[in-house]
């Protein structure tokens, strides 16, 4: 009997020192409380689970940049970006509106404002790859590669053969995949490239004494940068299932959004993946006046403002959260949101009820069937909570919507890696570009208002009406959303 009394009062002091840890290194008080009710009513799986995906590792700065050795240059650089960035936000070229929002990225992120930008709006799989590959063929210098899924199937190897037969042109090719949502390529596809001169590196590789830690923490960024000048960031991955030209291999209609950059935008995207190699790779990528070519004189072809927010357990801040949040207080008539998983949390649900209650235009186009239950009865408590106060909420019928964007006042465009929920903004690597006037946006709004015409607007008075059971079960799931 005492040995099970010390056992008791061992365990009793494990659970408050685990739940000291908790208060102290959590700082939403809502994952907090799920936390520890979660240590306290499951014994031992509850620790478990908490050291596993649970610590703050943005505050423990688990992550280095590793940045480069080469100082000068990398403050050459910095300040001739930083100059730029200033004489931009200075020349009223962005509204008013949006300063506090390019400030708050560039003192929080160091993502300089850039002008001299030409950004193309690419819809799909089928209007993207195209692209990619031409501007893959023209590579003279470098081609740095960065995707959360790449697969090996008919769009893989496409881009493969044009890696391996411009490294044997003496282009330098790095090729950075994460480890677990490529986890399909294998090691006959690595060796190729390796064989033809590709530097390859899987990103934060899954070791089985930190499986669940590794498994948790992931780069979800999809970047290409070619030259230093040309660059791709949004939604699409690296496989044949984003295209809708191969129907055959993809009978679901698949809808994404992907930008191709071309400018001074893509210094940044640049510094983002050097930042990653870096991170992963034993020999580090040094600074070099070719990944980062002057592109700060005025072209008037090149006309659109353009700023990176990028987060991850690597950044101080939760860049991206808070630049949504900006964004959204930010707006004076409309906000037009595509997200596959809606999540956002109390500070986003409350900019977005802020935004509906001061009578603001607020429409939200979500999948009409998630890939995921928990994920989507978590989201439809959200939706529930929306839909009281006026919000006008589509689902998407025509396929599966996997685009992240978001369009303020046909004004300002938001296109990235990164979904509205805890994942993206708390433990993933993630990266979206914002597009600062009103090309882009008057474009991604057309695209928005026809993804409507092949959507169903939620009759709140129905939804609002469903059974209690189904109502329960929501905010349920929505305490385990953080986790989610």
């Amino acid at each position: 009997m005492s040995w099970i009394l010390l056992a008791e009062i061992a365990y009793g002091l494990l659970v408050i020192f685990v739940i000291l840890r908790v208060l102290y290194d959590t700082r939403s008080s809502t994952k907090a409380l799920a936390y520890i009710l979660f240590i306290v009513f499951v014994p031992f799986v509850g620790m478990i689970f908490y050291f596993s995906v649970g610590i703050n590792y943005r505050k423990r700065k688990l992550y280095s940049k590793k940045i480069v050795d080469d100082e000068p240059l990398r403050k050459s650089i910095k300040e001739r970006m930083n100059t730029y960035s200033e004489s931009i936000g200075t020349s009223g070229l962005v509204a008013g509106s949006y300063q506090n929002l390019s400030k708050f990225i560039l003192h929080s992120g160091s993502s300089p404002l850039t002008a001299n930008n030409q950004v193309k709006l690419l819809i799909n799989g089928e209007e993207k790859f195209p692209e990619l590959l031409k501007a893959l063929e023209n590579a003279k210098s470098h081609i740095h590669i960065e995707y959360y899924i790449y697969e090996n199937d008919i769009t893989g190897n496409s881009v493969a053969n044009i890696l391996i037969r411009k490294a044997q042109e003496g282009v330098e090719v790095r090729f950075m995949y994460d480890d677990f949502g490529s986890h399909g390529l294998g090691k006959a596809f690595i060796k190729r490239l390796e064989d033809a001169g590709v530097q390859t590196i899987p990103f934060y590789r899954i070791r089985w004494y930190a499986l669940a830690n590794r498994l948790n923490y992931r780069n979800h960024r999809k970047i290409i940068i070619i030259d230093g000048t040309v660059g791709f960031v949004g939604g699409i991955n690296m496989s044949d299932k984003y295209r809708n030209d191969l129907k055959k291999e993809n009978p679901l209609f698949w809808r994404d959004t992907h930008l191709m950059i071309t400018g001074a935008a893509t210094s940044y995207l640049q510094y983002l993946f050097m930042c990653d190699w870096n991170f992963c790779s034993p020999i580090c990528l040094e600074y070099d006046k070719k990944y980062f070519p002057d592109q700060t004189q005025h072209d008037s072809i090149k006309n659109d403002i353009v700023q990176i927010a990028a987060s991850g357990p690597d950044s101080k801040q939760p860049v991206i959260f808070y630049s949504l949040l900006e964004a959204i207080g930010s707006a004076k008539n409309s906000i037009y949101i595509t997200s596959p998983y809606f999540i956002p949390g109390e500070s986003l649900m409350d900019a977005l009820i802020i935004a509906i209650q001061s009578g603001l235009d607020v429409k939200i186009l979500i999948p009409g069937i998630s890939d995921s239950k928990m994920v989507n009865a978590a989201a439809s408590a959200y939706y529930t909570e929306l839909l009281q106060y006026g919000a006008k909420i589509y689902q998407y019928n025509k396929g599966f919507v996997h685009a992240k964007t978001m369009v303020i006042d046909d004004n300002l465009a938001i296109v990235g890696s990164a979904n509205m929920d805890y994942r993206s903004f708390d433990l993933n690597f993630e990266v979206n570009a914002i597009v600062y006037g009103n090309s882009l946006a008057k474009q991604l709004t057309d695209v928005f208002y026809d993804d409507l015409e092949e959507s169903e607007m939620i009759d709140a008075s129905v939804w609002l009406q469903r059974p209690k059971y189904i109502l329960l079960w929501e905010r349920a799931v929505r305490l385990l959303s953080p986790f989610l």
